[in-house]
């Protein structure tokens, strides 16, 4: 087969687990379609899945290992997409509607901002020669767009302690002098959005300065971290 419809609708424990899923997948065979995932909190098809922020940062760490593998896993889709308050067929559902309101859960923040930061080249990223899928609690991918001239570095730390860790930028290029950082966390795995509370885990944007090709980043317990650092031509 050209393409396999992969669907994965575990517990968190899982999509933590398996960030490597593809790292020695053969670069030779078929394709992988994410068709179709989401963790859930409680079990599969269980009325009682919620989407809370531990949902959405094992999807996060599991995405990095989609994104690092972009040569074999060609797309991925959450699903399902939407759900209405009083006629909803199951859970998790990416976002909720009622007849005058819409709100976006954490897990539709995760999956925001890996769309409007995919790049478009993988580039590696990595600690003591390995890459970073577990290692620390940590979990990252690393890409370039040529288009806006910019690197991103996606980071989750899995662990509910900060993490401070020195970022080094190798390579000939030439970089600004400080970089766009975009944050999602809670410091309760179990937090939620809601109608009352559409914000309530949302994305918080930032500065990091780069000093030397150096990035320090003080990445916060349960915290997905986005950053953008732009090329000089």
């Amino acid at each position: 087969a050209d393409i396999l419809d992969e669907h994965y609708y575990r517990r968190p424990e899982w999509f933590f687990a398996n960030a490597k899923r593809y790292d020695n997948y053969p670069r030779n065979s078929s394709k992988i379609f994410g068709g179709e995932y989401a963790a859930q909190s409680d079990n599969t098809v269980s009325a009682g899945n919620k989407n809370c922020w531990l949902t959405a940062l094992s999807e996060a760490a599991f995405m990095t290992g989609l994104e690092r593998n972009a040569d074999v896993v060609s797309m991925a889709s959450y699903a399902p997409l939407f759900a209405h308050a009083d006629g909803w067929q199951w859970t998790p559902d990416l976002i909720w509607v009622n007849n005058l309101q819409v709100y976006g859960t954490p897990d539709y923040y995760v999956q925001k901002l890996f769309s409007l930061n995919k790049g478009n080249k993988i580039i590696s990223i990595a600690a003591n020669g390995h890459p970073l899928a577990g290692e620390d609690s940590l979990y990252a991918s690393a890409a370039i767009d040529t288009v806006d001239q910019s690197i991103i570095i996606k980071l989750v730390n899995a662990s509910g302690k900060p993490l401070q860790k020195n970022i080094v930028l190798q390579g000939k290029k030439k970089y600004a002098s400080k970089a766009l950082i975009t944050v999602l966390n809670s410091s309760d795995p179990g937090s939620v959005n809601s109608f009352a509370q559409p914000l309530n885990v949302a994305p918080q944007q930032g500065e990091l300065l780069i000093k030397g090709r150096q990035i320090l980043l003080n990445a916060a317990p349960y915290s997905f971290n986005v950053i953008r650092v732009g090329l000089k031509q």
